[in-house]
């Protein structure tokens, strides 16, 4: 009855209402099939998190390795300031693994909230550069009107030399 079924609207209460009080539920439910059901639906990130971190402690530990190596290699007699840019670089990317998956953790946790893509956004005035107008001419200009001329006198000639070639 109705502990063989979650609806929906159930599920979207789990991440608002919290973890511990739908397991607590389901719990007193006390079905096998209504927990299945559960899970099919879960992400599995939570059972995935030790590899995660294992991820991310190796590409810290890489990082904050190769940074010393760039370092050794500055004190070395070859060593360049190039050499001292990748060691000073090497430890911020390590900062950017621990950094990225803590606010994949927190996103886990409590995503942000989706875009309501019924309103209606736009760009407000003065934000983006004035397009320039198109300087007008004046339409009596001389040298404007032998110009057309000129080009319908050569598209004259040109229709011409057309029809003779092809007739």
């Amino acid at each position: 009855m109705f502990a063989n079924f979650i609806t929906p609207a159930a599920c979207r209460s789990y991440r608002s209402v919290g973890q511990r009080n739908l397991r607590q539920s389901l719990r007193t439910l006390g079905s096998s099939q209504t927990t299945a059901r559960y899970r099919q639906g879960v992400s599995t990130t939570r059972r995935r998190r030790p590899a995660l971190v294992a991820l991310v402690i190796l590409a810290a530990a890489g990082c904050l390795a190769l940074g010393w190596w760039q370092w050794t290699r500055f004190q070395s007699v070859s060593g360049t300031f190039q050499n001292l840019g990748y060691a000073l670089q090497w430890p911020l990317f390590a900062w950017f693994c621990v950094y990225a998956y803590r606010k994949f953790v927190r996103y886990e946790e409590m995503p942000p909230e989706p875009r309501s893509h019924a309103a209606v956004t736009e760009i407000p005035p003065g934000l983006l550069p004035e397009r320039p107008k198109p300087a007008q001419q004046p339409p009596d200009d001389p040298a404007l009107r032998e110009y057309n001329a000129y080009l319908a006198a050569l598209a004259e000639q040109d229709a011409e030399k057309q029809n003779r070639t092809t007739a």
